[in-house]
């Protein structure tokens, strides 16, 4: 098993060598990872991935060749006991069963009564209306259905319907080496390309040396600054939950998107962008980076991308305390509006088919904040938002 790993490291193009597989077999045979899958899989991480832009990659073949011995992503950040939320079944409800369901009604009296459950309730819970538990009808459940409730240590998404999720989300960076699916996004991108030769003349000017040589009499080789493109771009990744389907195509923008700027920084989100964003999925609950900082320290010539598909709660940008994972101090619509104030050239490109867009509130209000410049990630759309930030 651990030679089939080995090679379809390298069939999925994580450059593993023959030393780093002999040194895992010695850390193995030395006991460093026990019987537990979880050290396995970090040992295994250390000894064979010396570039974290194959983490992707690796954690994918792991869990291919290891089936169904994936790493778990971590208990719940909600203090519940976890046998509660087990998934014991999924009670699947008719068209009726769903419309005699009410919801609460505004985010501040939903979260107020699951306060009261939590505090009144004293034992796991499964199949009901009220408590918080699994398979029901209740509005602070998993695997039942409730069209405004809080969805609590469900895996995934089901029926799009929770106003609010409590939950911890385990997310990957993009990976930027991604083979391109087609050359024409890097095509629509070169239309933000502005070139300057800047820097030590260490290039041939062939026309100068010509002219100059032909006037002189004899070689006079004439030097220039390389030709770079000096636009710079900031770029803004929405990732979990409902972009999960969107990893592809995004991993291609990201990839096009570092070939063809040479100032270009990147950073993550969830859903909105909130007081604090990150450049490492696996490190985000440490090394978050203030939103201020991001705004006062790149200039407002800076190109702004941001990339996601603005489907969430209207709570998250409409209310405090309507974000995901934390409690947000000031709406979610707030940062996007400083954003926008702060670089007046930003678009966002949303990768999830333009006619589904109406069906979102959210997405109108993303919109709206940004001026209404929100493009799909098609080829024509990325086309219009180059040349939204050439103006």
């Amino acid at each position: 098993m651990f030679l089939t790993f080995f090679t379809e490291l390298r069939v999925a193009g994580v450059p593993v060598s023959l030393n780093e597989y002999l040194t895992l077999i010695e850390a193995l045979e030395a006991g460093l990872a026990s019987y537990s899958t979880e050290e396995f899989y970090f040992l295994s991480r250390a000894a064979l991935v010396k570039d974290e832009r194959n983490l992707d990659r690796f954690d994918r073949v792991f869990g291919n060749v290891f089936k169904g011995l994936e790493h778990n992503p971590g208990s719940l950040l909600a203090e519940i006991p976890e046998e509660w939320l087990r998934k014991l079944a999924e009670k699947h409800l008719t068209d009726e069963e769903k419309r005699l369901i009410k919801a609460l009604g505004g985010l501040d009296k939903i979260l107020e009564e699951l306060r009261k459950r939590l505090e009144e309730q004293k034992g796991r819970h499964q199949g009901g209306s009220k408590w918080v538990g699994t398979a029901g009808t209740s509005p602070f459940a998993a695997y039942g259905y409730n069209p405004a409730g809080v969805r609590i240590g469900q895996d995934k998404n089901r029926n799009n319907s929770a106003v609010k999720v409590w939950d911890r989300r385990d997310f990957k960076d993009l990976d930027d080496t991604v083979e391109l699916g087609t050359r024409n996004i890097k095509i629509a991108l070169r239309r933000l390309r502005k070139f300057a030769r800047e820097g030590a003349a260490d290039e041939l000017d062939l026309d100068g040396t010509i002219h100059s040589t032909a006037r002189q009499g004899w070689l006079d080789v004439k030097l220039v600054p390389e030709r770079r493109n000096t636009v710079k771009v900031l770029i803004f990744f929405d990732v979990g939950g409902s972009m999960d389907p969107h990893v592809k195509i995004c991993e291609e923008l990201f990839s096009a998107a570092r070939t063809q700027f040479k100032h270009m920084e990147y950073f993550y989100f969830h859903n909105c962008i909130y007081e604090s964003v990150w450049k490492n999925n696996r490190r985000r609950t440490d090394e978050r980076i203030d939103t201020w900082k991001v705004l006062h320290t790149y200039s407002h010539d800076y190109k702004v991308i941001i990339v996601g598909d603005a489907s969430m709660s209207p709570f998250e940008l409409t209310h405090a305390g309507g974000s995901v994972e934390h409690w947000n101090e000031e709406p979610g619509v707030s940062w996007l509006s400083r954003i926008a104030a702060a670089y007046p050239k930003t678009v966002w490109i949303n990768p999830s088919a333009e006619k589904y867009w109406s069906y979102s509130p959210s997405i109108g209000l993303v919109s709206r904040a940004f001026g209404n410049r929100m493009f799909p990630l098609t080829l024509g759309g990325l086309d219009r938002a180059m040349r939204d930030l050439t103006r």
